[in-house]
Parts: C-alpha cells; sequence; structure tokens
C-alpha cells in the first residue's frame, strides 16, 4: 500500500471518516502516536511523529476508516497523510487533500 488511494473509497469507508473526523491538539496526535507505534525504532513511527514536526503551530484533522487506515491532515498547509500501522503509509494525494477538506467544512 504506497499510496491511499480516495477514488475508491466505499461508501462505508467515506462514511466512517465523517464520523470520526475531528480536531486534534499535537499533544493529543503525539499520545495517538505513542499508542499506534510503541517502538523507537519503528519506521511508521519516524514519518508520524515527522509529520507533525515538519508542520508547527498548525491545526490537524484526524479520522480512520471503517478497515482501519488512520488519516491525519493539515489544512492550514494542505498536506497530509495516511498510514496503516505496521502496514503501510504515505502522504495523501490530491484527491484525498480535497476529499478531507470538504469532509471538515461539511462538518462545521
Amino acid at each position: 500500500m504506497e499510496r491511499f488511494d480516495f477514488e475508491k473509497l466505499t461508501k462505508e469507508r467515506r462514511k466512517s471518516l465523517a464520523q470520526t473526523l475531528r480536531p486534534v491538539s499535537v499533544a493529543e496526535m503525539k499520545t495517538l502516536g505513542d499508542e499506534l507505534f510503541k517502538y523507537v525504532d519503528d519506521a511508521w513511527r519516524h514519518a508520524y511523529f515527522g509529520f507533525i514536526a515538519e508542520n508547527p503551530g498548525a491545526s490537524f484533522h484526524h479520522a480512520v476508516t471503517s478497515d482501519g487506515v488512520h488519516l491525519l491532515y493539515c489544512k492550514d498547509k494542505d498536506k497530509g497523510i495516511w498510514f496503516l500501522p505496521g502496514q503501510g503509509k504515505g502522504p495523501l494525494q490530491a484527491t484525498g487533500k480535497r476529499a478531507m477538506k470538504e469532509l471538515i467544512e461539511g462538518s462545521r
């Protein structure tokens, strides 16, 4: 899973993203990262915490699909990552970023 393809999202996955989407603080994201990536040498942990560090002072949103794919999106910088703990990770492509923006704007 090198790319998370929003084009192929099922109705169920979109629904779960909309239901789980919420703003998260950096402190919450760090706690989540510690829970998901317990080992310091885990490559996914490094990517996850690197994404947080690369976007200081920005606001973030987190959501999870029905099949366990986590998405973090930084609307301020229009950047995002997806990850399935222990299996794959990658940047959100244009379609994914657009979908996250639409979900965020629809949740207001």
